[in-house]
């Protein structure tokens, strides 16, 4: 139709009007909240560039899934910070069934039952090296690790981990996960396969919050290389293949493509994390005056649901459901 009897101004006239047309919309079933967890007693410590963001000891992890739950979120994502005297090659701690991560699950699961917690699955936090694999003569070799990862997922699936979510980037380790918990009869603990994981500069804070910065090198002979899309089509479609339930993409707002495409050419529920450095990037502006947090912060995360995610992993969960309730 030709202007004027189309005008596209009808529909965005006032609130009201905007909100009965409106595509897409948040609510709090959209979010995944990541939850840092260190040892010791009372404490909360705050991320120095994740500004009012904080690593929980047990105990006063106790208050924030509480607030988590109050605030109708229903899902986390555990990652615990792992001291150096616990870390090795080959990441015994990470399958210590009385481990940091092990009695995170527990907790969390006699406190609030129905709270589906998701288990970070890597070997970063517990290497010397700081790579997501084991290490041999400076190379971070592939299937030696996914038995390790393996091994790592079961342990947390003893746990009472709903989720699993190898982080990786492993050739091969969605499957082999997949079979050791078929074996040992998890046969409902499910898969959220980090499929598409680039070797982005965005994860600068995340690496501060756990101290998992790659002692030598990079990650880049294992993550994605951020200028290829094909690639996580077919990763994630190997996946899924391979007995996957929810397949995510990171980062977030740089990918919105890559989500889109993974989205129009898979068949599972599409996960995107909105990382520490998409995070620290609005705080940072908007502690300058530079943009307007609560905007920048719904307009992030809305665009990464308009893109295809299914749900979202995004330090501003908490923040964001207030804004919406």
């Amino acid at each position: 139709m030709n202007y004027p009897a189309t005008r596209n101004r009808r529909l965005r006239q006032s609130n009201a009007i905007r909100a009965l047309s409106r595509e897409y919309s948040l609510s709090p079933d959209d979010f995944i909240v990541p939850v840092f967890i260190e040892e010791g007693k009372n404490q909360k410590n705050e991320i120095a560039s994740m500004p009012g963001y904080y690593r929980y000891s047990l105990d006063t992890l106790k208050t924030e899934i509480n607030l988590i739950n109050e605030l109708g979120l229903k899902s986390v994502l555990l990652f615990v910070k792992v001291p150096d005297h616990k870390k090795d090659n080959f990441g015994k701690e990470a399958l210590n069934s009385d481990g940091l991560m092990q009695q995170s699950i527990k907790m969390i699961k006699d406190m609030a039952p129905e709270l589906c917690v998701m288990t970070d699955v890597a070997m970063d936090p517990y290497s010397e090296f700081g790579h997501d694999g084991l290490v041999e003569n400076k190379q971070i070799v592939n299937d030696p690790s996914n038995k390790i990862l393996a091994n790592m997922a079961l342990s947390h699936a003893q746990a009472g981990a709903d989720f699993v979510a190898p982080s990786d980037m492993m050739d091969g380790r969605v499957k082999m996960i997949r079979e050791k918990l078929e074996v040992n009869n998890f046969h409902n603990t499910g898969i959220l396969a980090y499929s598409a994981k680039y070797a982005s500069c965005f994860y600068g804070p995340f690496r501060d919050a756990l101290d998992s910065a790659p002692g030598f090198g990079d990650k880049k002979t294992y993550q994605m290389d951020p200028a290829n899309s094909r690639e996580a089509v077919k990763e994630a479609q190997m996946d899924e293949l391979e007995g996957a339930d929810i397949l995510m993409v990171k980062p977030a707002g740089p990918y919105l493509d890559i989500i889109n495409k993974v989205k129009e050419n898979t068949q599972l529920p599409i996960a995107a994390y909105q990382v520490s450095g998409e995070y620290a990037m609005i705080k940072a502006a908007a502690k300058q005056g530079w943009l307007n947090e609560k905007n920048a912060m719904l307009e992030s995360v809305l665009g990464i649901k308009r893109a295809g995610a299914d749900m979202i992993a995004s330090y501003f969960a908490k923040d964001i459901v207030k804004e919406i309730s």
